[in-house]
């Protein structure tokens, strides 16, 4: 039924059109809007009240995909056997669309915490929430500012969770996947972690940089065989972080990375 929908809304006639923004309307905001607030506000009082590794996972694990399953879009994940249950890992995925978020937070499978850009601490609800599961701000500006993140991250994956980054900082505007940058290794290099490489396709076309609606479109995440990331010097690291770039690069799905 779902895959019926999904290929009625992304016909390109004004019937399918009209029916679409009437949904988005009439159910998809008022239910997302809802729910989100609900999820910021579960986690919140979990997260203070008990354990923030659990609290500030599940709920945002069904709130994600609640948002997914609104927004018409199946979601296919490979790789999950790769993961061992007992280690820590830094995800290192490429960045999107906002939806990103929902198929990472839904379908992982671990507690983890997010490493965020400052600015989102802003967000109504959902920042207060992020702050109180544990969620880790990067700051901007390097040198002391970095290392304070780098600290925090430190202390939270001591406590046995992972941690999930973007290398890219936001968002491509063209779907293709950018430079990565090193801030987020940093982690991985200090807690002698590997990275974990995922890939995903098809985030663009539902939900792309500068438009504030979904269009129905399958996603796909591919999890990459985990990498040592623990180089001799600034020259290897870049290296690595290449590879692990050129990784994600090649798990995306050309058959649904597209229109």
């Amino acid at each position: 039924m779902l895959q019926i929908l999904v290929i009625f809304v992304n016909m390109k006639n004004p019937v399918s059109l009209i029916f679409w923004f009437v949904y988005l309307v009439v159910i998809y905001y008022p239910l997302g809007i809802l729910a989100t607030i609900l999820c910021a506000i579960v986690t919140g009082l979990g997260c203070t009240l008990g354990d923030h590794r659990k609290w500030g996972y599940y709920p945002g694990m069904i709130w994600s995909r609640f948002m997914m399953a609104l927004a018409l879009s199946p979601f296919h994940i490979e790789g999950f056997e790769k993961l061992d249950p007992s280690q820590s890992y830094v995800f290192a995925s490429n960045h999107t669309s906002m939806y990103d978020v929902f198929a990472i937070y839904g379908w992982i499978g671990r507690p983890f915490k997010w490493i965020l850009k400052e600015e989102l601490r802003n967000i109504p609800f959902v920042g207060k929430a992020c702050e109180l599961a544990g969620f880790i701000y990067i700051k901007r500006g390097g040198g002391k500012k970095m290392l304070e993140s780098v600290k925090r991250a430190e202390a939270i994956l001591q406590e046995g969770v992972s941690v999930v980054i973007f290398p890219e900082g936001s968002r491509t505007s063209n779907g293709e996947t950018g430079s990565f940058k090193r801030g987020g290794f940093e982690i991985a290099r200090e807690m002698h972690l590997p990275i974990v490489p995922i890939s995903l396709s098809g985030g663009y076309f539902l939900c792309p940089k500068n438009r504030y609606y979904p269009v129905p479109h399958r996603m796909k995440m591919v999890i990459g065989e985990p990498v040592a990331f623990e180089p001799a010097d600034v020259a290897e690291e870049k290296q690595l972080i290449e590879k692990i770039r050129q990784t994600v690069v090649a798990g995306i799905d050309p058959q649904i990375n597209r229109p």
